[in-house]
């Protein structure tokens, strides 16, 4: 070998090296988030993607209790197909006086448009746990801007009950499609593959690199199990590791020892795995609720290695749970009293509400969301102080200040595709009523940020409560992101009057709407 060919070989390792480091490096609080297109093959079949920092999923973004978050995203999208602007979601995070940094698009800004940078710039001064990012513009994750985010507590109350946490404990999964999210169905019938930590395969690419997790015998690994979904619901499990779950969507939850784990988009639970079966390789299984059944050829997988194993797939069979993680039975670690009094409707305000579908768009109490050209932020910003006067007209709800609020979602047959898992930003919120089940427990129900909302077949009436202590406008959304753009939303615009004084508004949020508003349709 020449000199020069040693140096070029030399040079190309060492960038291969430095993409594998970087792929698995967290980023933050402080960084930047650059979007692009790129080409990416995942699951062994190349296609056209949004990547961030280059990558499906994106980089983990971590930071700790009391950090100030500064993301800068800088977006150098190019692809019209799969949309030039953006906007990132920070999926969890209160963004209590950063209403403007939620990133919902058409709710709380305008979009990012290509060639532009946008600094979200945030405090998390009360909230620890297992978080995710995503784009809020149309149906864009789908396409693969989505990523996982932890916010670490130095004083972590579960500490005691594992010895790793770290970059290599987070498990992501996330449904993945061969057809760009604008070219394929409206609503798909399933993913081509599912990817744990960006790798899987297709039936079609039954060779192409699976995802492997290690641990060392006797060591316990706090994962972190994030939903990147834009779909289906998964049922999740390691062959042979039964799961300690000590939170749910950035709660602590009392330890709770189970076998599988039902995990719905946008959902993120953590377990402490106990290394202490025999040394070999375990098949971990992500199965989709519908789409491609089964694991044949390696679908739906990924393999826990133990260190001093063979490098070889697993031979470990499936077991049939009988602990499997059912919602009615977590419990917060500390007592997280129940907002209102013990009876259904004991609030200040409580809203019901009617699903429906008309073959086209999804409604919520008649009324389908359909993006505003004004933020509704930027709308209360600007004087409008009456639902009325809030656009999409039907679709803005107000809340009081300091005020019990309770949710009820009926499951409906006229709400195909369920179960649907609604999302509030802003807050988390007690589950008094879970689905698949009729009771209400108003002493010591989890608390979460994305719930199930169950079948009709069970009779589901899920119901939440929270408390209005957080002014702004709020997207509350089914997170199938596909039924999300057929209208499945409404905002909760909570304590109108107080939402200027409470969220003050930095000038380049003020200059994205002018500068969006200007692009020609085919670069928005």
């Amino acid at each position: 070998m020449t000199r020069l060919h040693h140096f070029h070989a030399l040079a190309t390792l060492t960038a291969a090296v430095s993409i594998a480091l970087h792929a698995m490096a967290a980023i933050g609080p402080v960084t930047d988030l650059t979007i692009s297109n790129a080409n990416v093959s995942p699951d062994g079949y190349e296609r056209a993607a949004v990547v961030s920092n280059g990558g499906v999923p994106g980089p983990l973004i971590a930071g700790q209790k009391g950090d100030r978050f500064q993301i800068n995203v800088v977006n150098q999208l190019s692809n019209h197909t799969m949309l030039k602007s953006t906007s990132i979601h920070w999926h969890g995070l209160f963004q209590k006086g950063t209403n403007w940094a939620d990133g919902g698009a058409s709710v709380n800004q305008c979009p990012i448009p290509a060639g532009h940078s946008f600094l979200y710039d945030f405090e998390v001064p009360d909230q620890a746990g297992t978080f995710w990012y995503h784009s809020h513009l149309s149906t864009q994750y789908c396409d693969g801007l989505r990523g996982p985010m932890v916010v670490y507590d130095p004083n972590d109350p579960h500490a005691s009950l594992y010895d790793v946490d770290n970059d290599d404990t987070v498990i992501t999964l996330a449904d993945w499609y061969h057809l760009a999210a604008k070219v394929g169905p409206i609503v798909p019938p399933g993913s081509q593959a599912t990817l744990i930590n960006g790798r899987g395969r297709a039936t079609s690419t039954t060779q192409a690199e699976l995802s492997v997790i290690k641990v060392s015998p006797g060591k316990r690994y706090r994962f972190r199990l994030v939903s990147l979904s834009c779909d289906p619901a998964y049922t999740f499990s390691i062959d042979g590791h039964p799961m300690m779950v000590i939170e749910a969507d950035a709660v602590n939850t009392q330890p709770l020892v189970v076998d599988s784990i039902d995990i719905f988009a946008g959902q993120r639970y953590s377990f402490v795995l106990e290394a202490n079966q025999t040394v070999d390789n375990y098949w971990i299984r992500a199965t989709p609720f519908f789409g491609l059944p089964g694991f044949a050829g390696g679908i739906n997988s990924a393999i826990l290695r133990y260190e001093g194993a063979p490098e070889v797939e697993p031979t470990t069979e499936a077991a049939k749970p009988v602990q499997p993680l059912k919602e009615t039975d977590l419990r917060p670690l500390k007592a997280m009293p129940v907002p209102g009094s013990p009876v259904v409707g004991g609030v200040d305000k409580a809203i019901n509400f009617a699903f429906s579908f008309n073959g086209s768009n999804f409604f919520m109490n008649g009324a389908t969301f359909k993006p505003p050209t004004v933020p509704v932020l930027l709308q209360i910003l600007s004087g409008a102080k009456e639902p009325s006067e809030l656009l999409p007209s039907g679709d803005v709800y107000s809340l009081p200040s300091n005020a019990t609020i309770e949710l009820s979602f009926p499951a409906s047959v006229n709400a195909p595709g369920s179960p649907h898992p609604f999302h509030l930003h802003g807050h988390s919120f007690a589950v008094v009523r879970s689905a698949g089940s009729t009771e209400y427990n108003y002493d010591n129900p989890i608390w979460r940020d994305v719930v199930s909302t169950g079948t009709p077949q069970a009779n589901d009436n899920v119901t939440i409560r929270f408390r209005t202590d957080n002014p702004g406008p709020w997207f509350l959304h089914c997170h199938i992101d596909f039924h999300l753009e057929l209208g499945f939303a409404v905002v909760m615009a909570e304590d109108i009057q107080d939402t200027q004084l409470s969220n003050p508004i930095p000038q380049a949020w003020s200059d994205l709407c002018p500068i969006y508003d200007a692009l020609d349709p085919d670069d928005q």
